[in-house]
């Protein structure tokens, strides 16, 4: 049953989730590295795997793609996006002791980095290496190993080469800038636990497939289409800040974005259903796209809680900062050690595909926004004191 029960709510009316497909197309993309600005790898895949459920899309000169549901009507155009890009790392300097400093792809912290293996693409091959504390070695340094800071200037790559000289990584190939992608390590447990890196976003695109996958399935047996067009796009630059900002289309009127939730101490936020977030440090979401996402959770009886992210923006604050004039909402599933070593559970994940679905399904509320200015006939209201 719902956290928040309707007494509309019915199961029955929730949408059927392939999660044997969800969680197949999550191992495929996380076997591919793709931190932001070297994910053309795992853009294919997910175009191949847009082909093979039959859904049009098309790609921006770097890779964003934009898959579109058609409706019933172009306008006004709703969309669903998620992040195929993750973190990573590049090689800021080679060392005189044959290591390499790194700088990080998008924010995260060096204590998650340490211990972690990784494979460095250099422009003729790749390498294998492990990123460590600058003190590894506690027979050496003692209690130093566990009084060092915490930070990317305290970590060093070791590569997998016979290198103990900045010449001896010349030789190899290493060059500054070159891309560190870090191993995923994922685990699928029979409980329904996920356990790996880089499940910001590739478990929310999974969803997002299965949701395509569950309307796709529903239209061939009732010859349905969407009330409007639907575009499912999938951002490369999440990670650092850009995301949706260039790859909206004019008539999309609102954005529901699928991205991680945060549980920790002090969040409402579960890995279990579907957290709805109220606000992140943008500020609030759209109110009436927000409470939509709401009554629909009510009304199919999907799991649901509220949350805010105080340290924490998405695809949809890109996008409005961009200057696009669309109402935006995100939806999560619940991560435990964000940007870490990640865990999530596969009911929030069927969750979050349950919510997509019967949004893309759901009637058109608000028929003002298919138009990009106009009259105040149409707007819409907010509830009063008197109310």
């Amino acid at each position: 049953m719902p956290t928040e029960p309707s007494p509309t709510s019915s199961e029955d009316s929730r949408p059927v989730i392939d999660t044997v497909y969800l969680c197949n197309v999550l191992r495929r993309l996380l076997d591919i590295p793709s931190p932001s600005g070297f994910t053309d790898n795992v853009v294919r895949a997910c175009c191949e795997e847009l082909s093979a459920l039959g859904v049009n899309y098309e790609i921006t000169r770097r890779g964003a793609i934009r898959a579109c549901l058609y409706g019933e009507s172009r306008r006004p155009a709703r969309a669903v996006i998620g992040h195929l890009d993750t973190l990573g790392a590049q090689v800021r300097a080679l060392k005189d002791n044959g290591r390499l400093e790194l700088v990080s792809i998008g924010t995260w912290s060096a204590r998650f980095a340490e211990g972690a293996r990784c494979t460095i693409f250099m422009e003729n091959g790749s390498c294998r290496g492990t990123i460590l504390p600058l003190k590894a070695s506690g027979h050496t340094y003692g209690d130093a190993v566990d009084t060092q800071p915490t930070g990317w200037d305290h970590v060093e790559l070791r590569i997998d080469e016979h290198a103990t000289t900045r010449a001896d990584l010349d030789r190899i190939g290493v060059a500054i800038g070159d891309v560190v992608t870090i191993d995923p390590q994922p685990e699928f447990l029979d409980n329904g636990f996920i356990v790996s890196r880089h499940l910001d976003d590739k478990a929310g695109v999974a969803a997002m497939l299965a949701a395509i996958k569950a309307l796709a399935d529903a239209g061939k047996d009732a010859g349905q289409r969407p009330p409007v067009d639907t575009w499912f796009i999938f951002s490369i630059t999440e990670e650092v800040g850009v995301g949706a900002a260039a790859v909206l289309t004019g008539d999309i009127a609102s954005m529901v974005t699928v991205d991680n939730g945060v549980t920790a101490p002090g969040q409402n936020s579960r890995e279990t259903g579907v957290t709805i977030a109220m606000a992140d440090m943008g500020g609030p979401f759209d109110y009436h796209l927000t409470r939509k996402l709401i009554r629909l959770c009510q009304d199919n009886a999907i799991a649901f809680q509220r949350d805010i992210f105080r340290f924490y923006r998405s695809d949809s604050a890109s996008a409005i900062v961009a200057g696009h004039d669309v109402r935006t909402a995100l939806i999560t599933f619940g991560v435990d050690a964000s940007h870490g070593y990640e865990r999530i559970h596969l009911d929030a994940l069927r969750s979050v595909a349950e919510l997509t679905a019967a949004y893309v399904s759901s009637d058109i509320e608000i028929e003002r926004d298919a138009v990009d200015l106009g009259p105040l006939t149409g707007f819409t209201t907010q509830p009063t004191a008197e109310d």
